[in-house]
């Protein structure tokens, strides 16, 4: 996958976790939880374009790894919907497969950051 493909799907990602949080109930305890999963699920590929203007390899490791953090908090709100019976499996399977599968191409792009032989000066 290359570094256009992965912007455009943390992107897509994103727009998925908005579409989901419109159709959440308008009650206070599933907008509370469902801005949660907004907020983070959002943040995705803002450090992933971060990542990509990044000044050192330590900086992007850094932007990326915040990225997967961002993914990690996602799947624990998209739990809490579904464990709470505010949001049907149906409707939280298919972000939190996508989280999943984020998450394993972004801890590949760090182990690769973090292997990469050390330019020397």
């Amino acid at each position: 996958m290359n570094n256009s493909d992965l912007r455009e799907r943390t992107k897509r990602f994103a727009l998925n976790v908005v579409r989901f949080y419109v159709a959440l109930p308008k009650t206070t305890e599933s907008q509370v939880l469902g801005r949660q999963a907004l907020r983070s699920g959002t943040s995705v590929g803002a450090h992933y374009r971060e990542a990509q203007r990044a000044k050192s390899d330590a900086d992007f490791i850094s932007k990326i790894e915040g990225g997967l953090q961002e993914l990690e908090e996602t799947g624990y709100w998209l739990e809490l919907l579904e464990d709470a019976a505010i949001a049907p499996p149906e409707k939280t399977a298919p972000l939190r497969r996508e989280a999943n599968e984020l998450t394993a191409i972004l801890v590949t792009v760090v182990k690769k950051a973090k292997n990469k032989p050390k330019s020397t000066p």
